[in-house]
């Protein structure tokens, strides 16, 4: 398997950077996901590792050495794209033969059946391998071109949103294969995806990529719980955190449009009265009939095992995630708390988070 760096990669088209001073490591066998909005650059990062493109500036390690100069069959990775790059004449089991019969070097009639049989059961394709793919579904189809990638045994998986060409339940279920595949493979995989839920969910580690610049690197759990800015906040996490802007007036927190006012903890270098937001995850905002803060009920979302209700203090909305069994209507006046200890507190100005600029 491998070990990937990038060192300060700067990537240029034309007048247009798409990558500026980036770094990122992925270490050997770990399930990286590259998150981030459409245009941030994660399609751009992934060609550079696959020698599609080159770099402006900057240098692509794989295991210690500099590949800049090798192309994209001398580093050995497979990519996995949204488009599912298949041949529609040919069967599935054709499909997966293709990669292992190059003119230059192709492997032995045995070996090839072998590793052929143990993609399709992995895959669970082996009652397709004599079907047409053109008369696939798209979950199948997505499943012949991870197949495709897997009988090459590469050093390096590279997915490029893989999943989101599919229907919710189907992309869920994949979501589970995939990480139990790379977990069997011991595989590095190098994932990248639009969606948080996919990342989180999946991902060993997660670096959050906005406009060409990696923001934060972290478990799933490291930045859910503890965003480094405003941006990330807001990015990770369904529903996203609620940001308020405020400031800090004797350990209480003061929500500048309306001033209402809750509990605070652990403020720590929290100057009083500046400028700060805010951030609460919905679920650590409650309801309690004597609680400090009246709200009017916006909207109600029924999830099923739980209710996402959005809040409405003067002009400000918030939202909070409450059991199924809450029961409430639209413009019910509720009182509402939140959870002091899991406050985060940004600074108004630069949006970074308090724990991280000190």
């Amino acid at each position: 398997m491998a070990h990937i760096e990038l060192k300060n990669i700067t990537k240029k088209f034309g007048g247009h950077t798409a990558l500026t001073s980036l770094n990122l490591e992925i270490a050997d066998g770990e399930f990286f996901v590259l998150l981030g909005e459409t245009g941030a650059g994660k399609t751009t990062t992934l060609r550079l590792i696959a020698g599609l493109e080159k770099p402006t500036e900057g240098q692509v390690f794989i295991d210690g050495v500099d590949v800049a100069d090798w192309g994209a069959a001398e580093r050995d990775v497979a990519l996995v794209l949204q488009q599912y790059s298949l041949y529609p004449r040919y069967t599935v089991r054709e499909n997966l033969e293709f990669p292992l019969k190059p003119k230059i070097r192709r492997l032995p009639d045995a070996e090839i059946k072998d590793r052929v049989a143990r993609a399709a059961r992995t895959l669970r394709i082996e009652h397709l391998l004599d079907r047409k793919t053109d008369r696939l579904s798209g979950g199948e189809m997505q499943r012949v071109s991870i197949g495709r990638a897997i009988v090459r045994k590469p050093r390096v998986f590279l997915m490029d949103e893989p999943l989101s060409a599919l229907d919710a339940k189907l992309r869920e279920a994949l979501r589970t294969e995939l990480k139990n595949l790379q977990m069997q493979l011991g595989a590095t995989f190098l994932f990248v995806t639009h969606d948080q839920i996919e990342a989180m969910s999946m991902g060993d580690k997660v670096g959050v990529l906005n406009h060409g610049r990696i923001v934060q690197t972290g478990t799933p759990q490291e930045i859910y719980n503890n965003p480094r800015d405003t941006y990330v906040a807001s990015f990770v996490g369904s529903p996203p955190m609620n940001l308020i802007d405020g400031k800090l007036v004797d350990n209480r927190a003061v929500m500048a449009p309306m001033n209402f006012e809750l509990p605070l903890s652990g403020a720590g270098n929290a100057a009083d009265g500046r400028p700060l937001v805010f951030g609460i995850r919905p679920e650590d905002v409650y309801l309690e009939s004597g609680a400090p803060v009246e709200a009017h009920v916006h909207d109600v979302e029924n999830h099923g095992v739980e209710k996402i209700l959005t809040l409405r203090v003067g002009d400000t909305m918030l939202r909070a995630t409450v059991p199924a069994r809450t029961d409430v209507e639209i413009e019910q006046p509720v009182r509402f708390a939140w959870n002091p200890d899991k406050v985060v507190l940004f600074d108004k100005g630069s949006g970074v988070s308090l724990r991280h600029a000190s």
